[in-house]
């Protein structure tokens, strides 16, 4: 009982000393012992680190599970809550059904009960199995991020992070101490050098002074040097971090990749069946129906196309005057495009394609800019744009 009261005397005694140095140090009334700029430019590197590793966890993690409701907010902390128990029990976490597929189970309801036969219903079906496929895509890809991207950030920030903070608080303890040990021998000096005739006493209160500083500077001294330690360290987590950043860049690239790719299937299976679909609606019209994309997303693609000079012959309100046969490539250049995927002309007025191959395109005036002229050899005709990739 005496022991514990002492030690606790004894600790309060401490932190007393060590709140006066601190304050009188604030006020500019006690000298403080400074950090090397080496030693100062590890701890600046440090907290930049820690501060930055925070905000793009933070939003990564928005990124991945991007809820802006507050009801979906609610959700996503509970969820990253469950992967932290899961996490910490060593369990693999229950896989939940993504934005997507959820989209896609509700799109296959919808048609199974509105007709699966009619037009509305089978394009249900096709956007919800694309859907589902994204959806797939997409756990996958938060999967990956999480465990090569999120859990190493997070394990630096609760792990490494925690120890430096630690052993940080430990040495500014080793510093104020060793401040006031400077501060009490000073004054000890200053009270034997005026009064002389007592100086047997103050010499020993001189020399206990001396050797309570000589203690705290070699407390101070180990602990600045494993700090220190703790802190050249930051240059191995910049280097892990580094190779989970772009382990993280290759599972985005690969899930975009994939959503590109359904996307294309699902763009190609709309464009070829639009006809079908809407059997009335482009009666007596010779055009072919609408490509997926929009005009307005093609517009700037279309404007660097060369245009040929108006013709002889040709009306400049609409296409139904052109005669392909008369016209000829612009004399200022015409541009090279590659295929994206078939297409089959919908009638003679129109180029067939075959994905891949590279055709010759310019416009015309007074054409519809979802469309172009479109050579190979010595047939030509109109194309869709949204069926090619111009090459520069």
């Amino acid at each position: 009982m005496d022991f514990n009261m002492k030690k606790l005397a004894s600790d309060a005694g401490i932190f007393f000393t060590r709140a006066v140095q601190f304050t009188e140090e604030k006020f500019g009334q006690a000298e403080k012992t400074e950090l090397d700029a080496h030693f100062e430019n590890l701890l600046a590197r440090a907290d930049s680190t820690k501060n930055w590793t925070e905000k793009i966890l933070r939003q990564t993690e928005v990124l991945l599970q991007p809820n802006p409701r507050p009801r979906c907010q609610f959700l996503a902390n509970s969820a990253r809550v469950e992967e932290f128990l899961y996490e910490k029990l060593d369990r693999k976490v229950p896989s939940r059904v993504t934005n997507g597929e959820l989209l896609a189970q509700y799109m296959s309801e919808a048609a199974n009960e509105l007709g699966p036969e009619t037009p509305y219903g089978k394009t249900l079906i096709k956007v919800g199995e694309t859907e589902k496929r994204l959806g797939a895509a997409e756990r996958d890809f938060i999967h990956s991020a999480s465990i090569n991207f999120l859990t190493p950030l997070r394990n630096f920030l609760e792990g490494d992070w925690r120890t430096i903070s630690k052993e940080r608080r430990i040495l500014q303890n080793r510093r104020l101490d060793l401040d006031a040990s400077k501060a009490r021998l000073k004054k000890a000096k200053a009270a034997e050098a005026k009064a002389a005739c007592e100086g047997d006493l103050w010499s020993d209160e001189v020399d206990k002074a001396e050797q309570e500083l000589r203690v705290a500077q070699t407390e101070f001294d180990r602990q600045a040097e494993v700090t220190r330690l703790l802190l050249e360290g930051i240059s191995s987590t910049h280097v892990n971090h580094l190779r989970c950043l772009q382990e993280f860049v290759e599972s985005q690239a690969t899930y975009y990749a994939q959503c590109y790719r359904h996307m294309l299937d699902l763009q190609k299976q709309l464009g070829s069946t639009q006809g079908v679909i809407f059997p009335g609606t482009f009666v007596g019209n010779t055009e072919p129906a609408s490509s997926p994309l929009s005009s307005a997303s093609l517009a700037t693609a279309a404007a660097t196309i060369p245009v040929v000079p108006t013709v002889v012959g040709m009306s400049s309100t609409g296409e139904a005057a052109i005669s392909l046969d008369d016209v000829a490539p612009p004399a200022s250049g015409t541009r090279k495009a590659r295929v994206l995927y078939d297409y089959e002309a919908g009638d003679s007025s129109e180029l067939a394609l075959l994905a891949d191959e590279l055709i010759t395109v310019y416009s015309l005036p007074g054409m519809d800019p979802d469309w172009l002229i479109g050579e190979r050899g010595n047939r030509k005709g109109k194309v869709p744009v949204t069926y090619l990739e111009l090459l520069s």
